[in-house]
């Protein structure tokens, strides 16, 4: 018989849905219970591709005996942390806190005052590797809970006093200047792999906001340490297993140092964030590696990711059948021997996809199997011959059982997607993207904003989720926005923008500057969730910051100016210590230092000089850069779409550039090569 979960909308807590355990969404209703029943909370946090979720859904939530067990002694709420982050940032810092390590599944014991008290992550069905079972963890919480009922309540009590004495104060700490941002380079500079690419050991993720930062700080200085250290760590992941050689997209993490064995859900965030990435690294340098991996993401993005609505779902799972044996394995879909390949392809060409692809006999994953990759080492093959491998072996794969989708959309998600579509489009000029960047847009305005411009969380099939939006969503979904006027000359999308970096200011800001994940109004936690550095996105903190500070360069508004400044001052402080964990700040960092530069393009849509105006802003490599384009607009605001635009005029009646930064505007130009100029390299 169904739980309490068969009424949710998420695709992870409907996986639980037919569980004996009799789960409880996140709901005051909840903790009411356990308060009447004087028993303790069981909170389990996970999400839909998350392999180990799985594993211990089936080895424990799915047992009867452990179900039951559950059940009597414990009230049990089941939270996707995709649709509640807030939640999961306030348990997770408690874990990490007591643990010194965190992941998911994250398993928390509370009181019904939601006051945590005992933590752990994932526990198995039996005693293992040092760890409790997990039938031992609730025997021995419900003997503490109930033979040592003062002494768990002043752990209880203490563990929150903590938590809540972790104030950020980082609003006043002053912007990042030149200093700070060469500090950090060099912090970096330490921690890289210079073998394989990428930074630390094992597991390897990709560090996809340092990319950008390298990339934008190379673009201002001119380090080619920099840029060396982002291309290097880029054609290293595109030649690893982590990146899907047939389908393109990129896995969420390597295993290894080595980037061969991934972890092998597909996440959206990764992939429009690496997307992006790739597009800029060509931007900087030509490369032909640079162009294929970003449209490939792209095209990866929206043929498997798309939903019927025009949003982009949150994941692909990790898992999925094994058509030999029947079982959900993890990287099943993907994993090859060279056998396979041979029975696909014929001998000459199996033998030919078993050497480029890296793959041997005794395999580079589990059961004899390889995981795809390209060798440096690898043979030269002839470019055509190749690309019937690949879509000969992509059909191929077409027919094994699928990896489950997590069709919910996220909004901060689809922001970063809109950004990135938006952008390939652009540069590579295929305007097939910035239509599917438009109507994702489009899907956030209509279904995920409300008629005060306060943004859900999540949708599925077309309807919102309960959850309200956090910080993170006003900011990815506002820089799309951004991304998304800059490329199609459309002003509504920044004022759509505007609605939310306003709304930044009025709901999530603090007095001193800093930022907070949750809005005023929002459902208050033990915590109020307050984290500037990344994880696998930018955080909300820095994503708005970088929001604002474009808005206010479209815009003069000296409000939206300062509260970038302040906001930034978190990167003040944390960007020469802990580079790797808040690296979108340093790059939001660098488009402040470098401006940003304000590009306003002016002449008629349909006049192809103006059109190779457009396009050569758009590829400017200056940091942060925007770029509005249009008709020129009066002094008194009619005319084009644009702030930008106002009083600028066509020089001989030619489609103009205008290139301004710091207060001071370069010459009009009506010449794309010298627009290029203008927008170069600026050397030291």
């Amino acid at each position: 018989m169904p739980n309490r979960l068969a009424n949710e909308t998420s695709p992870y807590l409907l996986q639980h849905a037919d569980n004996p355990v009799d789960w409880w969404p996140w709901s005051p209703e909840a903790f009411a219970e356990a308060r009447e029943r004087g028993v303790p909370v069981l909170l389990s946090v996970g999400y839909s591709s998350c392999h180990w979720c799985h594993v211990m859904a089936h080895e424990s939530f799915e047992d009867e005996p452990a179900a039951a067990y559950m059940n009597e002694h414990f009230v049990n709420i089941k939270v996707d942390r995709e649709e509640r982050p807030d939640v999961d940032a306030v348990y997770m810092e408690a874990v990490q806190a007591a643990t010194g390590q965190g992941g998911w599944p994250m398993t928390v014991f509370l009181t019904a005052d939601a006051e945590p008290f005992y933590f752990g992550t994932y526990f198995p069905p039996e005693p293992r590797h040092g760890m409790p079972s997990f039938t031992q963890v609730l025997e021995g919480v419900r003997t503490a809970w109930e033979g040592r009922p003062e002494e768990v309540a002043e752990v209880a009590q203490r563990i929150t006093r903590d938590l809540a004495g972790r104030q950020l104060d980082y609003g006043k700490a002053g912007t990042p200047g030149p200093e700070e941002l060469a500090r950090a380079l060099l912090g970096l500079t330490r921690d890289y792999d210079a073998t394989r690419g990428g930074f630390g050991g094992a597991p390897k993720f990709p560090p996809s906001m340092v990319l950008e930062f390298l990339l934008r700080h190379h673009a201002r200085t001119g380090a080619e340490g920099a840029l060396q250290m982002a291309a290097d760590t880029c054609e290293a992941m595109a030649r690893g297993g982590i990146y899907d050689q047939l389908g393109g997209g990129f896995a969420r993490y390597a295993v290894d140092r080595e980037w061969v064995v991934p972890h092998f859900e597909k996440m959206l965030y990764d992939n429009a964030l690496l997307c992006r990435v790739y597009a800029h690294l060509w931007r900087a340098t030509g490369s032909e590696m640079a162009r294929r991996v970003a449209l490939e993401t792209a095209d990866f993005m929206v043929r498997e990711l798309r939903t019927r609505e025009g949003g982009f779902a949150s994941a692909l799972d990790a898992d999925s059948e094994d058509p030999e044996t029947g079982k959900h394995v993890e990287g099943a879909y993907y994993a090859w021997t060279p056998a396979q390949l041979r029975e696909v392809l014929g001998e000459a060409d199996g033998e030919l996809a078993v050497a480029c692809f890296g793959v041997t006999e005794e395999g580079t994953f589990e059961h004899g199997t390889s995981v795809l990759q390209l060798p440096q080492d690898g043979p030269a093959a002839d470019a055509e011959r190749m690309a019937s491998i690949r879509a000969r072996l992509l059909a191929e794969r077409d027919r094994r059982p699928a990896p489950g989708r997590d069709d919910k959309v996220v909004a901060a998600w689809n922001g970063l997607a809109v950004a990135a579509l938006a952008e390939c489009g652009a540069y590579f000029e295929r305007p097939d993207l910035i239509e599917r960047a438009t109507e994702a847009a489009d899907l956030l305005v209509r279904v995920h904003m409300d008629g005060r411009a306060r943004l859900a969380r999540t949708s599925k099939d077309g309807q919102a989720g309960a959850n309200a939006g956090v910080l993170e969503d006003y900011g990815d979904v506002a820089d799309g926005f951004l991304a998304l006027a800059a490329v199609t000359g459309e002003g509504v999308w920044l004022e759509f923008a505007g609605f939310l970096v306003d709304l930044v200011l009025d709901q999530f800001r603090a007095e001193d500057g800093s930022l907070y994940d949750t809005a005023h109004d929002a459902e208050r936690l033990i915590r109020r969730p307050q984290d500037p550095t990344d994880t696998a996105a930018p955080s909300g903190w820095t994503a708005a910051a970088g929001a604002l500070l474009s808005y206010a360069a479209h815009t003069g508004s000296e409000a939206h100016r300062t509260a970038a400044e302040q906001a930034l001052g978190v990167v003040h402080a944390l960007g020469p210590r802990a580079p790797r964990f808040i690296g979108h700040g340093l790059a939001v960092a660098e488009a402040l230092l470098d401006g940003p530069r304000e590009v306003a393009v002016v002449g008629h849509p349909d006049d192809p000089a103006r059109a190779a105006l457009h396009r050569t802003a758009l590829l400017g490599a200056a940091p942060g850069a925007v770029v509005a384009a249009g008709l020129p607009r009066a002094a008194d605001g009619s005319g084009g779409e644009f702030p930008l635009l106002a009083e600028r005029t066509l020089v001989r009646d030619l489609p103009t550039a205008y290139v301004c930064r710091h207060f001071v505007c370069a010459r009009p130009t009506t010449d794309p090569v010298e627009l290029a100029d203008q927008l170069g390299t600026v050397r030291p």
